[in-house]
């Protein structure tokens, strides 16, 4: 049985608990019942991923979750307590809103790929939690929604994230009904990239990140970063920036190793971080 260390000498029971195992790094949200995304958990997540941006065991993130919620998006009762504040609870608000959208740009900003394994409801910001991971593989019993319309609150930042990753249609139909869609639905919006049983899940899941982390970290880092920055360019501009990573990606040392592994038919052996 392979070794599997905690990355830093937390308690099992913290708001995140960080487990490092061939390269794999879990962050598990550890707040049942509903893994809540209070100013506590995301400051925690947020820490745990600054953490192994410097770590060079670290080759992939996976954001899984205890407990049979996902995650439930932010803490309601939490800020709602803030109403009594003598601003009606608007430094808060600005707060919890702000360090969401720090957490959320660190995940697409990592230098390692963050997969999602989703089991159990992603709801409003934690379906933007799903929406922001790199890759996001589910159970199939879990569901996701943006209810916020339900409640009086539009799931405005939750949507920065939908909206990248499945149509305007699709998006704007979670958005304007909060009505809950199922794993299959999600996998054809296009929010989510597998649809698995659920006794499988972890299994699956662990595949897919070994066989992400056996690449050169730097080729990884280096085409994930490409990938969102030309996602928000022009075409003609997209060209231009993604033919000059290639031309520098080309003189490093990993990909004149990985070529001449290929041409000479046997394995190549990564060197850079």
């Amino acid at each position: 049985m392979a070794e599997i260390v905690a990355i830093k000498p937390a308690a099992a029971e913290g708001p995140v608990v960080a487990r490092l195992d061939k390269g794999v790094l879990r962050l598990t949200l550890n707040n049942p019942p509903a893994n809540a995304l209070s100013l506590a958990v995301m400051a925690a997540l947020t820490a745990e991923l600054d953490r192994a941006k410097s770590d060079r065991s670290v080759r992939v993130i996976v954001l899984a979750a205890a407990g049979k919620v996902f995650c439930a998006g932010h803490d309601l009762k939490e800020m709602t307590a803030r109403r009594s504040d003598a601003d009606r609870g608007k430094a808060f608000f600005e707060e919890t809103f702000s360090a969401c959208a720090a957490l959320m740009q660190a995940i697409v900003r990592h230098p390692r790929p963050v997969i999602a394994e989703v089991d159990g409801l992603a709801t409003a910001a934690g379906a933007q939690l799903v929406a922001s991971c790199d890759l996001a593989i589910a159970s199939h019993e879990a569901t996701f929604c943006t209810p916020g319309v339900n409640i009086g609150l539009f799931c405005s930042t939750p949507m920065v994230a939908l909206s990248r990753n499945v149509s305007r249609k699709q998006a704007m139909e979670m958005l304007l009904t909060g009505e809950t869609i199922d794993a299959a639905t999600a996998k054809e919006f296009g929010l989510i990239n597998r649809v698995v049983p659920r006794e499988y899940l972890n299994q699956i899941v662990t595949k897919y990140a070994q066989t992400i982390a056996a690449k050169s970290a730097l080729v990884v880092k280096t085409g994930k970063e490409a990938f969102y920055a030309q996602a928000e360019m022009g075409l003609a501009d997209a060209y231009a920036y993604t033919g000059r990573v290639m031309v520098d990606n080309m003189l490093a040392r990993d990909a004149e190793e990985g070529i001449g592994a290929f041409i000479g038919k046997r394995k190549p052996e990564w060197t850079q971080d």
